[in-house]
């Protein structure tokens, strides 16, 4: 487990070294008192968990996440501060933990039993992950995977919903368009993102996770790894991140939560 541990004032780092290394004295630890010299090393380097001041010079502890944010999505963030009054802001990175300094060892082990991407997350080989807790998203390599249309991403996630089971056309227009039922139009645009989402999946070279049969559709759950095929699987970490929040931009995955 790599940590990083960013904090302008000297004393207020040891203080944060001593409590990430009493609370886990197996972790690999890098830390700056400089933002910037922060930043320029994690772009170089996998960094598993963050914990970052937040009234920094230059850069401060919210850009300073958003950066690390753009080069592992899945980093945890906590914020590691004697001020409440970032929260709301903080939020909006979707951050794993917010800490009032002094930070303790007891402060950091809550944390790291509570991490948003937990650590001892099993290890598939597939390169292609869906995260449905929270919102839906798609990663390739832990890269988001950029979909042109919205309402491409939005039938993948359907599709995941339904665990490997194949639906139609028509069943895809009822649930994307809730008062649209066998409508000419709405059916031919799902054709349109069927075809969309094929070039998507093509464009990474995983075809085979899309699959089709008498016009009927679905995914192949083999092929890539979901929190909510893990959760279903009892898996711990998936049973941890789940906080009540499934594919949260679609109303459809309401039945499901």
């Amino acid at each position: 487990m790599k940590i990083l541990a960013v904090d302008d004032e000297y004393l207020q780092l040891e203080s944060l070294k001593i409590a990430i290394k009493c609370a886990s004295k197996n972790c690999e630890l890098f830390a700056f008192d400089n933002p910037v010299e922060a930043w320029e090393f994690a772009k170089d380097n996998d960094i598993d968990i963050a914990f970052l001041d937040i009234q920094m010079p230059v850069i401060n502890g919210i850009e300073l996440a958003k950066r690390l944010k753009t080069k592992n999505p899945v980093i945890n963030i906590v914020f590691a501060t004697a001020y409440l009054d970032f929260m709301a802001e903080a939020n909006k990175l979707r951050y794993s933990g917010y800490v009032l300094k002094p930070v303790t060892a007891e402060k950091v082990i809550e944390e790291l039993n509570d991490l948003r991407h937990p650590m001892d997350k099993k290890q598939t080989g597939n390169r292609l992950s869906v995260q449905c807790f929270g919102n839906f998203d798609v990663f390739y390599d832990g890269v988001p995977l950029k979909f042109d249309r919205s309402k491409t991403k939005e039938l993948f996630a359907f599709l995941v919903d339904r665990r490997g089971s194949r639906v139609s056309v028509n069943e895809i227009v009822c649930n994307l368009w809730e008062d649209s039922f066998n409508d000419d139009k709405n059916n031919n645009y799902v054709r349109k993102l069927i075809s969309d989402l094929k070039k998507v999946l093509a464009s990474i070279n995983e075809e085979d996770v899309f699959v089709s049969d008498f016009n009927s559709y679905g995914v192949n759950i083999n092929k890539f790894d979901c929190d909510y095929y893990d959760y279903l699987n009892n898996e711990p970490w998936a049973i941890r991140m789940f906080r009540g929040e499934y594919m949260s931009q679609y109303s459809w995955a309401e039945n499901t939560t």
